[in-house]
């Protein structure tokens, strides 16, 4: 469902939540805090908004938001932005040693940081996806929370441009 920028500003708080809480994957708080800094001019303004939300919470909530993640190339029940998110790069579509492959990562990935690895994987290839999994696992875990967040600030900017027309 798309809906226009100027109807979105109009709506209630419940509506609006309703309509792009799940743009930050599980995370409806998100939607709620911007919804008190209406009207958006623009969607880059909600997108701002929304991310500001997100830098403003306490730690454990933003650990949350990150944690509300899938792993990617997981055979799970996942949302419908996550789930269109990974079949557009084939990641519903691997073989069984690919899947060995991104699973064994996940798993190394969930150990070493203690959330899942978050990548924005629009425009992006199997082994781009690979890739980074496999140059990340060499951060921080302080970097590599920072780095989730910009990734997270990745997809929800393509997430909101598939929902809102300006």
């Amino acid at each position: 469902m798309r809906i226009n920028l100027w109807q979105l500003n109009t709506l209630s708080r419940e509506v609006f939540v309703h309509i792009i809480g799940g743009i930050f994957e599980h995370s409806p708080w998100v939607a709620n805090k911007a919804w008190e800094r209406r009207p958006f001019h623009s969607c880059q303004e909600l997108h701002e908004s929304m991310m500001l939300a997100v830098k403003e919470a306490a730690p454990g909530q933003v650990l949350n938001l990150i944690r509300a993640h899938p792993d990617l190339a997981t055979r799970l029940n996942i949302s419908e932005f996550s789930t269109k998110e990974q079949q557009g790069v084939g990641l519903d579509q691997l073989s069984p040693e690919e899947f060995k492959q991104f699973s064994n990562l996940n798993r190394e990935y969930m150990e070493k940081f203690e959330f899942p690895f978050v990548y924005a994987v629009r425009g992006k290839t199997k082994a781009d996806i690979l890739s980074a999994m496999k140059a990340r696992m060499n951060h921080t875990p302080f970097e590599e929370r920072q780095q989730a967040l910009v990734e997270i600030g990745k997809i929800t900017a393509f997430r909101i441009q598939d929902v809102i027309e300006e």
